[in-house]
């Protein structure tokens, strides 16, 4: 029972971290809508 239990543990702490760890679209679409922001002010300067 007490292997079981850590084992338990173990698998989630590592989903956790990989879950938390993982980039998701949503940044992936605010740093494209800043980088266009970003070339839309310097094509106006």
């Amino acid at each position: 029972m007490r292997k079981l239990s850590k084992l338990f543990l173990i698998l989630f702490t590592v989903s956790t971290v990989f879950t938390s760890c993982r980039e998701t679209n949503e940044d992936k679409v605010e740093d494209a809508v800043e980088d266009v922001a970003d070339d839309v002010e310097d094509a106006v300067d």
